[in-house]
């Protein structure tokens, strides 16, 4: 199964796993699924260290490489087809980053890690 991680799964996910519940540690864990993380996660996270609102254990460059070493992690692209299929999507939510990730799970048929109950309201399988 390929799992799209929101951008707090995955912070959890590396320096924080006792913040998952029981069911996305597990899924993040198995090693049948494919994790990926797209790149508007990093570019939020980049953000958030230029505001000093996220401090990781890591520049983000070598906790990629890590997470891509050590899980295979894979890094998703924000192609044409992820943009033009917002507007399929209702203004649920409001934060464009989260709207994005909602969009590219959609688009490619994944589900996504997320504790954001928001989530919910598209038609996309939210793994909490």
């Amino acid at each position: 199964m390929k799992l799209l991680l929101d951008t707090h799964a995955f912070i959890w996910a590396d320096a924080e796993p006792q913040k998952l519940s029981a069911s996305a540690k597990a899924a993040c864990e198995d090693p049948t699924n494919q994790l990926i993380l797209s790149t508007v996660s990093v570019w939020e996270m980049q953000i958030k260290m230029g505001l000093g609102k996220l401090t990781l254990r890591a520049p983000i460059r070598l906790l990629l490489e890590d997470w891509i070493q050590q899980s295979g992690l894979t890094i998703l692209p924000v192609n044409l087809e992820h943009v033009l299929h917002l507007s399929n999507l209702p203004s649920h939510h409001k934060d464009p980053f989260d709207r994005m990730l909602v969009a590219q799970a959609l688009a490619e048929g994944w589900e996504i890690v997320s504790h954001d109950s928001a989530f919910r309201q598209y038609p996309v399988k939210v793994i909490w």
